[in-house]
């Protein structure tokens, strides 16, 4: 569903706007702008604009755009300064691509709405200058690959990352979304068979992320029997064709280089152990905190080469700073990590977020970050940041909203019954044999499993 607008403009077609920094363009030179629907879904869409400059170099820019049917609204964009004033778009230059050079490109996108129709927008301009040419309109009802059958890990296999996505066998971005264990070390019997049936049957999840801590009681007391638990874990999300994100928790302290020697003597072992299977993500450090990203990529790029060494093709995930925050909660953004990301490939950066506690600052980073930063949400709740409280529903939808719109993949906290408001079961359900009825779950369990079971996207051509 790709749109290529237009080609030179003819002459100069002042449509109201006004640069941001710098002269308008002349009317000898022009712009090309390619506009495409990424995805589609009931009353939302997903949309890039790669706009080119063919005129002289500017060093600010707007453009404009008019959306033609009075119901369609940006919602939430990135790479770019966005507005709107009625039917009127416009998109400015941000720091780091205020300067188009002669023949340079700017790629923007956005996450819009709409009530009615869906037709593509109108009347391009950069710094005022038309960009001619005709526009076809998207399909109202665009074409769907047809759903696919079978479980998570069976229809995607091995998953890469290509892009800023996560992509199944197929080279096709896919969105996992699951549940993870609360520490092993406490809530073991909450992980049986009946509770991966669970999880796997009725809850529909494409995932369980097993939460090793490695102090709390966790890893450094029995290396050997922590180990044996994550792999038991693993194989029984395999054999209910679940993806199994093993995870190295490290909270306290909150520098993981604290814990590299231990690091590098576990994934030795599980990634040995797992390389032959398709369903395992590997996630390095849980929450770095009161540490720098320097020292956190430090960290990365010597852990990485250990699972490599031993499962080459693995997705791997790394924390980010401020509790895997890409640094907001430590009052930064994730320019950190777009300016200086670590050396390696198929990776994803972590995001974590409580949703009481982290809302609007927090999601536009996301929208923001999603565009240059393969992101995946390994841990959040709809809760505060202790884990407690009541459930934030308004800003829990609305994050899970966004996170669907980007294809961005999660993992709740917790599927437990642990005493805390951010638990999907009451206390006292673990080591029964229920664990999907309304009786036994939490306010917030009952949110995600109505998220969760709802059919998958997995595209297969």
């Amino acid at each position: 569903m790709k749109r290529l607008l237009a080609l030179l403009a003819t002459g100069a077609s002042v449509v109201g706007l006004t640069a941001l920094v710098g002269p308008p363009a002349q009317a000898a030179t022009g712009c090309t702008v390619e506009y495409t629907i990424t995805s589609q879904w009931s009353g939302g869409f997903q949309a890039g604009v790669k706009v080119t400059n063919l005129g002289d170099p500017v060093s600010g820019w707007t453009l404009g755009f008019t959306l033609p049917d009075t119901g369609q609204k940006v919602v939430q964009g990135w790479n770019a300064a966005w507005s709107q004033s009625g039917a009127a778009v416009t998109a400015g230059g941000v720091d780091w691509n205020r300067t188009l050079s002669t023949g340079a490109s700017a790629d923007l996108g956005f996450v819009g709405s709409f009530t009615g129709s869906n037709p593509a927008p109108t009347s391009f301009a950069l710094n005022g200058v038309t960009c001619t040419g005709s526009v076809t309109d998207p399909p109202t009802d665009p074409p769907t690959d047809p759903p696919a059958t079978g479980a998570p890990a069976d229809v995607n296999g091995q998953l890469h990352v290509c892009g800023v996505h996560l992509c199944n066998q197929y080279d096709r971005p896919v969105q996992l979304r699951g549940m993870s264990t609360h520490g092993i070390q406490w809530f073991g019997e909450c992980y049986g068979d009946e509770a991966l049936d669970a999880l796997a049957d009725d809850w529909k999840s494409d995932l369980l992320r097993v939460a090793m801590y490695v102090q709390e009681d966790g890893y450094e007391t029995d290396p050997e029997g922590f180990t044996g638990q994550v792999n038991r874990l693993v194989d029984m999300a395999e054999a209910r064709g679940m993806y199994a994100v093993i995870d190295f928790h490290t909270l306290t302290p909150g520098d993981p280089n604290y814990n590299l020697d231990r690091a590098k003597t576990f994934f030795s072992s599980v990634a040995a152990r797992n390389a032959d299977k398709k369903n395992v993500i590997y996630e390095i450090a849980n929450e770095p905190n009161g540490v720098s990203w320097t020292a956190i990529k430090n960290y990365a790029e010597q852990v990485i080469p250990v699972i490599r060494a031993a499962d080459p093709d693995a997705v791997v995930i790394v924390g980010t700073r401020g509790w895997s925050s890409l640094g907001v909660s430590d009052g930064a953004n994730e320019s950190e990590v777009v300016d200086n990301p670590v050396n390696a490939t198929n990776i994803m950066y972590a995001f974590h977020f409580y949703a009481a506690s982290h809302k609007d600052a927090y999601r536009s980073t996301v929208s923001r970050a999603a565009a240059r930063l393969p992101l995946f949400v390994s841990e959040f709740g709809t809760v505060s940041a202790t884990g407690g409280g009541a459930v934030d529903r308004a800003s829990s939808i609305a994050w899970l909203d966004l996170l669907d719109q980007l294809k961005i993949g999660y993992a709740n906290w917790t599927y437990s019954d642990a005493d805390e408001g951010s638990a999907a079961f009451k206390p006292g359900t673990c080591g029964g044999t229920d664990y999907s009825s309304n009786g036994v779950l939490t306010e917030s369990g009952a949110l995600l499993k109505s998220r969760i079971s709802t059919a998958d996207d997995f595209p297969t051509s």
